[in-house]
Protein backbone atom coordinates (compact mmCIF):
# COMPACT_ATOMS: atom_id res chain seq x y z
CA UNK A 1 0.00 0.00 0.00
CA UNK A 2 1.32 3.44 -0.66
CA UNK A 3 0.12 6.48 0.28
CA UNK A 4 0.74 9.42 -2.40
CA UNK A 5 -0.23 12.66 -0.38
CA UNK A 6 1.73 11.17 2.89
CA UNK A 7 4.38 14.17 3.84
CA UNK A 8 8.11 13.30 4.86
CA UNK A 9 7.49 11.44 8.00
CA UNK A 10 10.23 13.04 9.89
CA UNK A 11 8.95 16.18 9.67
CA UNK A 12 5.96 15.72 11.62
CA UNK A 13 7.21 15.30 15.33
CA UNK A 14 9.14 18.36 15.32
CA UNK A 15 5.74 19.94 13.51
CA UNK A 16 3.76 18.27 16.22
CA UNK A 17 6.00 19.85 19.28
CA UNK A 18 5.87 23.53 17.40
CA UNK A 19 2.45 23.58 17.27
CA UNK A 20 1.91 21.88 20.91
CA UNK A 21 4.84 24.46 22.41
CA UNK A 22 4.40 27.46 20.28
CA UNK A 23 8.01 27.51 20.18
CA UNK A 24 10.72 26.25 17.78
CA UNK A 25 13.15 26.51 20.90
CA UNK A 26 11.24 24.38 22.94
CA UNK A 27 10.51 21.61 20.64
CA UNK A 28 14.03 21.13 19.97
CA UNK A 29 14.81 21.02 23.35
CA UNK A 30 11.80 18.04 23.96
CA UNK A 31 13.45 16.42 20.63
CA UNK A 32 16.85 16.69 21.53
CA UNK A 33 17.88 18.26 18.45
CA UNK A 34 19.05 21.87 16.97
CA UNK A 35 17.01 24.78 16.67
CA UNK A 36 18.02 24.89 12.49
CA UNK A 37 16.71 21.01 12.87
CA UNK A 38 13.70 21.42 13.90
CA UNK A 39 13.25 25.12 11.66
CA UNK A 40 14.15 23.04 8.63
CA UNK A 41 12.04 19.83 8.98
CA UNK A 42 8.89 22.64 9.59
CA UNK A 43 9.84 24.43 6.57
CA UNK A 44 10.36 20.88 4.64
CA UNK A 45 6.79 19.96 5.29
CA UNK A 46 5.22 23.51 4.40
CA UNK A 47 7.17 22.84 0.76
CA UNK A 48 5.57 19.21 0.77
CA UNK A 49 1.92 20.45 1.55
CA UNK A 50 2.42 23.68 -0.36
CA UNK A 51 0.90 25.55 2.43
CA UNK A 52 2.13 28.29 4.87
CA UNK A 53 1.41 26.31 8.98
CA UNK A 54 2.48 29.28 10.93
CA UNK A 55 2.20 33.27 10.73
CA UNK A 56 5.75 34.09 11.61
CA UNK A 57 6.67 37.64 13.36
CA UNK A 58 10.28 38.79 14.79
CA UNK A 59 8.60 37.63 18.11
CA UNK A 60 5.70 35.08 17.46
CA UNK A 61 5.11 31.76 15.64
CA UNK A 62 1.71 31.38 15.62
CA UNK A 63 0.21 27.88 14.00
CA UNK A 64 -2.81 28.51 11.05
CA UNK A 65 -5.98 26.67 11.46
CA UNK A 66 -4.76 24.07 8.84
CA UNK A 67 -1.44 23.48 11.56
CA UNK A 68 -3.72 22.93 13.98
CA UNK A 69 -6.08 20.86 12.11
CA UNK A 70 -2.61 18.45 11.46
CA UNK A 71 -1.15 18.71 14.38
CA UNK A 72 -4.14 17.08 16.09
CA UNK A 73 -4.02 14.28 13.65
CA UNK A 74 -0.54 13.99 13.85
CA UNK A 75 -0.82 13.97 17.76
CA UNK A 76 -3.44 11.24 17.92
CA UNK A 77 -1.27 8.68 15.59
CA UNK A 78 1.88 9.14 17.14
CA UNK A 79 -0.44 7.82 20.52
CA UNK A 80 -2.14 4.88 18.71
CA UNK A 81 1.65 4.00 17.67
CA UNK A 82 2.92 4.74 21.39
CA UNK A 83 0.04 2.17 22.85
CA UNK A 84 0.66 -0.16 19.99
CA UNK A 85 4.44 -0.35 20.96
CA UNK A 86 4.61 -0.24 24.36
CA UNK A 87 1.68 -3.16 23.84
CA UNK A 88 3.99 -5.07 21.88
CA UNK A 89 7.33 -4.24 23.52
CA UNK A 90 5.95 -5.28 27.48
CA UNK A 91 3.28 -7.81 25.82
CA UNK A 92 0.29 -6.05 27.72
CA UNK A 93 -2.48 -7.85 27.82
CA UNK A 94 -5.32 -7.08 26.35
CA UNK A 95 -7.89 -5.41 28.73
CA UNK A 96 -4.98 -2.96 29.94
CA UNK A 97 -3.72 0.13 28.19
CA UNK A 98 -5.82 3.32 26.59
CA UNK A 99 -9.00 3.11 25.48
CA UNK A 100 -9.77 5.44 22.46
CA UNK A 101 -13.11 6.67 22.25
CA UNK A 102 -15.03 8.32 19.51
CA UNK A 103 -18.13 10.49 20.14
CA UNK A 104 -20.03 12.83 17.69
CA UNK A 105 -18.10 16.08 17.50
CA UNK A 106 -20.95 18.50 19.41
CA UNK A 107 -21.25 15.79 22.00
CA UNK A 108 -17.96 15.22 22.68
CA UNK A 109 -17.44 19.26 22.86
CA UNK A 110 -20.65 19.93 24.97
CA UNK A 111 -20.98 17.90 27.17
CA UNK A 112 -18.31 14.66 27.55
CA UNK A 113 -15.18 16.80 27.65
CA UNK A 114 -16.54 19.28 30.64
CA UNK A 115 -17.07 16.26 32.69
CA UNK A 116 -13.83 13.95 31.75
CA UNK A 117 -12.39 14.74 34.77
CA UNK A 118 -14.60 12.84 37.00
CA UNK A 119 -13.86 9.79 35.10
CA UNK A 120 -9.89 10.01 36.50
CA UNK A 121 -11.62 10.25 40.27
CA UNK A 122 -13.85 7.32 39.29
CA UNK A 123 -11.64 5.20 37.46
CA UNK A 124 -7.99 6.30 38.03
CA UNK A 125 -6.77 3.11 36.10
CA UNK A 126 -8.81 3.33 32.62
CA UNK A 127 -7.31 6.40 29.90
CA UNK A 128 -9.37 7.66 27.41
CA UNK A 129 -8.38 8.97 24.04
CA UNK A 130 -10.69 11.17 22.33
CA UNK A 131 -11.56 10.63 18.38
CA UNK A 132 -14.14 13.13 17.16
CA UNK A 133 -16.91 11.32 14.76
CA UNK A 134 -20.00 10.35 13.67
CA UNK A 135 -21.97 7.73 11.97
CA UNK A 136 -21.04 3.86 11.30
CA UNK A 137 -17.96 2.48 13.38
CA UNK A 138 -16.07 -0.30 12.60
CA UNK A 139 -14.68 -2.56 14.90
CA UNK A 140 -14.14 -5.10 12.57
CA UNK A 141 -9.87 -6.15 12.84
CA UNK A 142 -9.48 -5.80 8.79
CA UNK A 143 -10.78 -2.07 9.23
CA UNK A 144 -8.61 1.03 10.54
CA UNK A 145 -10.59 2.67 12.51
CA UNK A 146 -8.83 2.76 15.44
CA UNK A 147 -11.15 2.62 17.42
CA UNK A 148 -12.09 0.95 21.07
CA UNK A 149 -15.49 2.26 21.80
CA UNK A 150 -17.87 4.78 20.62
CA UNK A 151 -20.95 7.00 21.62
CA UNK A 152 -23.48 6.79 18.91
CA UNK A 153 -26.85 7.68 18.44
CA UNK A 154 -29.27 5.52 17.22
CA UNK A 155 -30.13 7.08 13.78
CA UNK A 156 -28.68 4.50 11.81
CA UNK A 157 -28.52 0.90 12.16
CA UNK A 158 -25.72 -0.89 14.06
CA UNK A 159 -24.19 -3.96 13.09
CA UNK A 160 -25.60 -6.99 15.00
CA UNK A 161 -22.01 -7.98 16.11
CA UNK A 162 -21.36 -4.83 17.88
CA UNK A 163 -21.89 -4.66 21.61
CA UNK A 164 -24.44 -1.66 22.64
CA UNK A 165 -24.96 -0.63 25.90
CA UNK A 166 -27.99 2.41 26.35
CA UNK A 167 -26.84 5.92 28.14
CA UNK A 168 -29.82 8.54 27.60
CA UNK A 169 -32.98 9.31 25.47
CA UNK A 170 -32.38 12.06 23.29
CA UNK A 171 -34.41 15.14 23.92
CA UNK A 172 -34.93 18.27 22.41
CA UNK A 173 -36.77 21.79 21.97
CA UNK A 174 -36.07 24.99 20.87
CA UNK A 175 -33.08 26.84 22.59
CA UNK A 176 -32.55 30.85 22.41
CA UNK A 177 -30.98 33.59 24.82
CA UNK A 178 -33.38 34.18 27.62
CA UNK A 179 -34.05 37.45 26.46
CA UNK A 180 -35.73 36.12 23.38
CA UNK A 181 -37.39 33.56 25.05
CA UNK A 182 -39.11 35.88 27.33
CA UNK A 183 -40.65 37.00 24.53
CA UNK A 184 -41.83 33.18 22.93
CA UNK A 185 -45.01 33.01 25.05
CA UNK A 186 -46.26 30.42 22.86
CA UNK A 187 -45.15 27.74 19.97
CA UNK A 188 -46.89 30.15 17.38
CA UNK A 189 -44.62 33.39 18.16
CA UNK A 190 -41.42 31.40 16.72
CA UNK A 191 -43.63 32.69 13.39
CA UNK A 192 -42.20 35.50 14.28
CA UNK A 193 -38.25 34.53 14.76
CA UNK A 194 -35.38 33.30 12.46
CA UNK A 195 -35.40 29.44 12.92
CA UNK A 196 -31.96 28.17 12.54
CA UNK A 197 -31.18 25.10 10.88
CA UNK A 198 -28.05 22.76 10.71
CA UNK A 199 -26.95 20.46 7.55
CA UNK A 200 -26.37 17.66 9.75
CA UNK A 201 -30.04 17.07 10.90
CA UNK A 202 -32.09 18.93 8.61
CA UNK A 203 -34.73 17.47 10.14
CA UNK A 204 -34.60 18.61 13.40
CA UNK A 205 -37.22 21.03 13.67
CA UNK A 206 -39.99 18.50 11.50
CA UNK A 207 -38.90 16.07 14.31
CA UNK A 208 -39.63 18.74 16.89
CA UNK A 209 -43.08 19.80 15.58
CA UNK A 210 -44.22 15.91 15.63
CA UNK A 211 -42.77 14.93 19.08
CA UNK A 212 -44.38 17.76 20.46
CA UNK A 213 -47.67 17.07 18.77
CA UNK A 214 -47.49 20.57 16.89
CA UNK A 215 -48.68 21.38 13.56
CA UNK A 216 -45.87 21.05 11.43
CA UNK A 217 -46.74 24.90 9.73
CA UNK A 218 -46.66 26.43 13.26
CA UNK A 219 -43.73 28.70 11.86
CA UNK A 220 -44.83 29.15 8.47
CA UNK A 221 -43.72 32.58 7.92
CA UNK A 222 -40.55 32.61 9.95
CA UNK A 223 -37.12 33.72 8.77
CA UNK A 224 -34.93 30.72 8.03
CA UNK A 225 -31.01 30.47 8.57
CA UNK A 226 -29.15 27.46 7.14
CA UNK A 227 -25.49 26.57 8.91
CA UNK A 228 -23.25 23.51 8.10
CA UNK A 229 -22.81 22.19 12.00
CA UNK A 230 -24.70 21.47 14.99
CA UNK A 231 -22.47 23.35 17.24
CA UNK A 232 -22.19 26.35 15.03
CA UNK A 233 -26.45 26.32 14.84
CA UNK A 234 -25.96 26.52 18.96
CA UNK A 235 -23.26 28.91 19.19
CA UNK A 236 -25.88 31.01 16.85
CA UNK A 237 -28.67 30.75 18.87
CA UNK A 238 -26.36 32.03 22.20
CA UNK A 239 -25.21 35.22 20.21
CA UNK A 240 -28.91 36.13 19.88
CA UNK A 241 -29.37 34.97 15.99
CA UNK A 242 -32.62 33.25 16.28
CA UNK A 243 -33.97 29.69 17.49
CA UNK A 244 -31.96 26.78 17.29
CA UNK A 245 -33.64 22.91 18.31
CA UNK A 246 -31.01 21.91 21.12
CA UNK A 247 -31.10 18.35 22.18
CA UNK A 248 -30.97 18.86 26.02
CA UNK A 249 -27.94 16.81 26.50
CA UNK A 250 -25.82 19.21 24.84
CA UNK A 251 -27.31 22.35 26.33
CA UNK A 252 -27.74 21.93 29.75
CA UNK A 253 -24.77 23.12 30.80
CA UNK A 254 -25.68 26.75 29.18
CA UNK A 255 -29.44 26.91 30.30
CA UNK A 256 -27.93 26.39 33.71
CA UNK A 257 -25.33 29.04 33.06
CA UNK A 258 -28.07 31.60 32.01
CA UNK A 259 -26.73 31.90 28.19
CA UNK A 260 -29.72 29.96 26.60
CA UNK A 261 -33.13 29.20 27.42
CA UNK A 262 -35.65 26.47 26.51
CA UNK A 263 -38.77 27.96 26.25
CA UNK A 264 -40.72 25.19 25.09
CA UNK A 265 -39.25 22.28 27.42
CA UNK A 266 -37.65 19.27 25.77
CA UNK A 267 -39.42 16.46 23.89
CA UNK A 268 -38.31 12.76 23.27
CA UNK A 269 -37.42 12.67 19.47
CA UNK A 270 -37.31 8.51 19.15
CA UNK A 271 -33.78 8.61 19.58
CA UNK A 272 -31.06 7.53 22.15
CA UNK A 273 -27.49 7.22 23.05
CA UNK A 274 -26.00 4.12 23.26
CA UNK A 275 -21.86 3.06 23.92
CA UNK A 276 -20.29 0.74 21.43
CA UNK A 277 -17.72 -1.24 21.72
CA UNK A 278 -15.58 -3.83 20.30
CA UNK A 279 -15.64 -5.69 23.43
CA UNK A 280 -18.78 -6.38 25.79
CA UNK A 281 -18.20 -4.71 29.29
CA UNK A 282 -18.73 -7.68 31.00
CA UNK A 283 -15.52 -8.78 29.09
CA UNK A 284 -13.69 -6.14 29.35
CA UNK A 285 -12.76 -4.08 32.77
CA UNK A 286 -11.93 -1.08 31.35
CA UNK A 287 -15.34 -0.97 29.24
CA UNK A 288 -17.66 -1.69 32.28
CA UNK A 289 -16.26 1.09 34.57
CA UNK A 290 -16.10 3.60 31.57
CA UNK A 291 -20.03 2.64 30.97
CA UNK A 292 -20.42 2.81 34.72
CA UNK A 293 -19.09 6.12 34.74
CA UNK A 294 -21.14 7.70 31.71
CA UNK A 295 -24.37 6.47 32.85
CA UNK A 296 -23.50 8.47 35.80
CA UNK A 297 -23.33 11.59 33.80
CA UNK A 298 -26.05 10.34 31.84
CA UNK A 299 -28.54 10.37 35.10
CA UNK A 300 -28.12 14.37 34.84
CA UNK A 301 -29.48 14.89 31.32
CA UNK A 302 -32.75 14.89 31.92
CA UNK A 303 -33.45 17.55 34.67
CA UNK A 304 -36.16 16.14 37.38
CA UNK A 305 -37.50 19.76 37.87
CA UNK A 306 -40.00 20.09 34.63
CA UNK A 307 -42.41 18.21 32.90
CA UNK A 308 -42.72 17.40 29.49
CA UNK A 309 -44.00 19.46 26.66
CA UNK A 310 -44.60 22.78 24.94
CA UNK A 311 -47.11 23.48 27.53
CA UNK A 312 -45.38 23.01 30.89
CA UNK A 313 -41.57 23.83 30.59
CA UNK A 314 -41.67 27.39 30.53
CA UNK A 315 -41.41 27.45 34.33
CA UNK A 316 -38.15 25.75 34.32
CA UNK A 317 -37.06 28.23 31.75
CA UNK A 318 -38.02 30.89 34.25
CA UNK A 319 -36.33 29.46 36.65
CA UNK A 320 -32.73 28.64 35.17
CA UNK A 321 -32.95 32.00 33.92
CA UNK A 322 -33.17 33.69 37.42
CA UNK A 323 -30.48 31.33 38.98
CA UNK A 324 -28.13 32.47 35.75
Amino acid sequence: MTWPDLPPPNTLMPFEAVVRHGSVSAAAQELHVTHGAVSRQVRNLERALGVVLFERSARSLRPTPQARELAAVVRDALDRIDTAARRIARREDADSGPLTLSCEPTLLMRWLIPRLPGLVVHAPGVTVHLSAGGGPVSFAPDRHDGVDVAIRRNDFPFPEQVSRAPLFTERTGPVCRPDLAARLTDPSRLATTTLLHTRTRPRAWDDWFRAAGLAADAAAGAGHQHLEHFSLTLQAAESGLGVAIGPYALVRDDIERGRLAAPYGFVPDGSNYHLLSRRPPERDERVRLLLDWLRAQAADVLPKSYEEGPGSATGLTRRTSRRG
